[in-house]
């Protein structure tokens, strides 16, 4: 069967010819509108009129033509440009003329949406209600590029919002969204570039509130009927960007803050559900919702952290927020949670280096000026973190628990923050030798972790075989990170009882793991003479 060249398919030189006429006639009444407007032609109520009169006629024009044979498509088109026009037609009367309070302009706005819409389901057709919302949406900022441009592009994302209950379409979803979303985030962007009123940023942040309830409560209405419709999903997370961005518009870090945590606070709410089988049942929030619903949060939360903290207590917020995380996802078993949870124990662990950094820990000048209680706090979490964090491994499906690398990373971490928590407490303590007295106290624990390591691994021989090989690896790595520190940077720093206490117990402990991994291998050998190692 020969190819059929796509000028001569049904239907495509009609849908091309009623968009073109869509575009160029709202391109001419916008013109009538405005560009009249400007050049003095005719009057304000002659244009407005004229206007009103044009809409109408398109839209019972389309009416009629739709029941015709063949008329779906033209009817279509006439009845989109009618409606986006007469929206057009109230953005001027309240914009541009001021006959109309802005309230009553955008209920009348609201108003003709609903009809738009409306319409489109009665006639079971998505492209009359994209093209409506498309048409206003894309010609409003002709009109005006004031605050209310928003308030009207809100009006047409919430008059959208019934229509996804009964109808599946996708396209809707992402027209109805994407005007408000990328109109505030410019609004937002120009408010954080540069220097407005405080009456134009709080009206900004009104705006981005209001786009992100709207989106937040469509997509969560819309879910509970169409569990599967990710792209609901997926325009919330678009509602969601500019009052993620919002708080950068304020100095006050009351406002930010307050934004940011109350932003966090309700989406985190909403991601919670999802992890609450009895609640969940009722309410019907599927994982994607829950899912963007927590990374969304999550960022609003970061936010909070950076803006409510200093550089030295930013640590303990971060690595307290990850603590959590991982241990609702250890709790529930939730992938997702302890995704969140690992990047908190990332950024708590570069912040915890921005003020513990080695170069710090190395000097005992620095140290004594940096170092406090806050560090200690901060360190003491990081210690927390990484042992929730290897028992969450265990209980989350696909973590690869056991893995080495997993434990290898544990172990430096857990090295490092002991050693940032002795140094910060001697320092803490404001003795003379305190600084000395926390390194020494650092050694010592490497070696006392390793020396656990070692002996649980050696308990293991027998029963578990690929458990006694991790601990037995990770208890030499740190042996040999104890010994590095005790003779690189301890001989040569440390000095008195100091340095003497360090080498002892250092030593005693080697020589008790030394002699219990001799008697466990000999045991071994007795047993079979065959094995006398570990694979």
């Amino acid at each position: 069967m020969p190819h059929t060249p796509w000028w001569q398919r049904d239907g495509v030189i009609s849908r091309i010819l009623a968009l073109a006429g869509v575009a160029v006639t709202l391109i001419g009444v916008a013109m009538l509108l405005v560009l009249a407007a400007q050049a003095g032609f005719f009057g304000p109520v002659p244009r407005v009129v004229a206007g009103a009169a044009f809409s109408a006629a398109l839209v019972g024009t389309g009416m009629r033509v739709f029941g015709r044979s063949g008329g779906r498509v033209g009817g279509i088109a006439l009845a989109a440009t009618g409606i986006a026009g007469a929206y057009l037609d109230v953005v001027a009367l309240t914009a541009v003329y001021h006959w109309l309070h802005p309230v009553l302009g955008l209920a009348v706005a609201f108003g003709v949406a609903a009809a738009g819409v409306g319409l489109a389901m009665q006639w079971r057709s998505q492209p009359l209600a994209v093209l409506v919302v498309l048409a206003a949406a894309a010609l409003s900022p002709v009109l005006t590029t004031r605050l209310v441009l928003l308030a009207f592009l809100i009006v047409l994302q919430l008059a959208c919002v019934p229509v996804q209950l009964t109808r599946n379409w996708p396209y809707l979803h992402v027209t109805r969204t994407l005007p408000a979303v990328l109109a505030t985030f410019a609004f937002v962007a120009g408010a954080i570039l540069g220097t407005p009123a405080a009456e134009e940023r709080t009206w900004v942040l009104v705006a981005a509130v209001a786009v992100a309830l709207v989106g937040v409560a469509g997509t969560l209405v819309v879910v509970r009927h169409r569990a599967a419709d990710v792209t609901a999903s997926l325009t919330m997370a678009a509602a969601l960007a500019p009052i993620l961005v919002a708080p950068g518009m304020f100095e006050e870090r009351f406002v930010t803050v307050s934004v940011a945590s109350i932003a966090a606070a309700v989406l985190l709410l909403v991601a919670a559900v999802t992890m609450v089988p009895k609640l969940n049942a009722y309410l019907r929030i599927p994982g994607h919702t829950g899912l963007v619903a927590a990374v969304a949060g999550s960022i609003a939360l970061l936010e909070a952290c950076v803006g409510a903290t200093g550089p030295r207590t930013l640590p303990t917020a971060l690595l307290l927020v990850a603590l959590t995380f991982l241990g609702v996802a250890g709790q529930r078993r939730s992938r997702p949670a302890a995704g969140l949870g690992t990047a908190f124990a990332v950024l708590g662990g570069f912040a915890l280096l921005n003020v513990a950094s080695p170069e710090i820990l190395a000097s005992q000048h620095r140290s004594e000026a940096e170092l406090g209680v806050a560090t200690v706090l901060g360190a003491v979490l990081a210690l927390g973190v990484v042992a929730v964090a290897l028992w969450c491994a265990r209980r989350v499906p696909g973590s690869a628990a056991g893995n080495e690398w997993q434990w290898i990373t544990a172990s430096v971490a857990g090295l490092y923050a002991v050693t940032a928590t002795t140094v910060s407490i001697g320092v803490a303590t404001r003795t003379p030798n305190g600084f000395l007295v926390g390194h020494s106290a650092a050694t010592i624990l490497w070696m006392a972790a390793a020396t656990a390591a070692l002996l649980f691994g050696l308990r293991r021989l027998a029963t578990a075989p690929a458990v006694a090989k991790l601990a037995l690896g990770s208890g030499l790595l740190v042996t040999a990170a104890a010994l590095a520190k005790l003779f690189l940077f301890d001989l040569a720093t440390l000095d008195g009882l100091v340095r003497v206490a360090a080498f002892l117990v250092v030593g005693i402990l080697l020589l008790l793991a030394g002699t219990r991994y001799a008697r466990a291998f000999a045991d071994a050998k007795t047993v079979n003479p065959e094995e006398t190692t570990v694979d």
